[in-house]
């Protein structure tokens, strides 16, 4: 999907470096770009990527590794305890570690990327959201993404935020394992979902467009073209699956929000998977061959 010259030039550092960060690393490492994943307990480095053990909580870990000088810094954290406190440590708390270890070091990147969600939006009526649509979350889990969001926004380095919708694909599994076993609902609430070679791709188009020269705006919305209903979505995949689709309970409820994606199109961004039809085919067909 990228079709940028090998730069061997480029240093990523990417904080909490899990599923995204790999597939990460395997789209830009034949770039030229040297990456390290920041993680507590690192799994063995790779060819595409070498881990160091840190906690995002010890500001002065994080001033050492900083202080090695990286042209892009993602931030993607998955907090280690669910509730308000968990996702303060992970969320607000490491981006102003980060910052302020750049700070102290005396570190600029030409880009600072955060991974937030669209769960800062608490829509429900089944709008369409946007870059500019107001962001008042349902969740304590959102308004702490929104609060990380405002560090980076107000830390005075060029940043980009990222804010995906609901991310499947290998690993991922949850609605597709759902509706094998016969246990989904049919909702008419819309979901909206990125695959995560998409949600990687997204990362990596952006960062390669700002180091081209091209401007980037400092909030995306990364979703895939085509929001649907649950019910549609389930039902589409029980025939897939040849699951008796009687199976299945209807749920009625809010009917959500629908993710507008047009803002990271205009970048020129094409997706692998531009609807859940072409990423669950995809993953089912995976599944078969395993």
């Amino acid at each position: 999907m990228i079709g940028y010259a090998k730069t061997n030039s480029e240093k990523l550092l990417i904080l909490g470096c899990g599923d995204l960060g790999r597939r990460l690393a395997g789209q830009l490492a034949p770039l030229g770009y040297a990456i390290t994943g920041l993680r507590r307990h690192p799994p063995e480095s790779s060819d595409n990527l070498q881990y160091v053990a840190a906690d995002t909580a010890d500001r002065r870990a994080l001033e050492s590794i900083v202080a090695e000088g990286f042209d892009v810094i993602l931030v993607t954290m998955t907090p280690s305890e669910r509730g308000d406190e968990g996702y303060r440590k992970a969320y607000v708390q490491t981006c102003e570690n980060l910052t302020a270890a750049l700070k102290t070091t005396g570190q600029t990147p030409r880009l600072l990327l955060y991974v937030s969600s669209s769960g800062v939006y608490g829509q429900s009526d089944g709008e369409w959201v946007d870059e500019q649509s107001p962001t008042e979350p349902n969740r304590d889990s959102g308004w702490r993404l929104l609060e990380a969001e405002q560090v980076i926004a107000q830390s005075g380095f060029d940043h980009c935020i990222v804010r995906f919708s609901g991310i499947y694909g290998p690993g991922r599994n949850y609605l597709l394992e759902r509706v094998r076993q016969g246990r989904a609902t049919l909702s008419a609430r819309y979901t909206n979902r990125i695959h995560a070679d998409d949600a990687a791709g997204v990362l990596a188009h952006l960062i390669e467009h700002q180091r081209m020269g091209d401007p980037i705006d400092s909030l995306y919305l990364a979703s895939d073209n085509e929001p649907a209903p649950m019910a549609e979505v389930v039902n589409w995949l029980a025939m897939q699956l040849q699951v008796d689709e009687a199976r299945f309970a209807p749920d009625e409820g809010q009917l959500g929000k629908r993710c507008d994606n047009r803002r990271l199109r205009a970048t020129g961004y094409e997706f692998r998977y531009p609807d859940y039809r072409a990423g669950y085919k995809a993953l089912m067909a995976d599944h078969k061959t395993t």
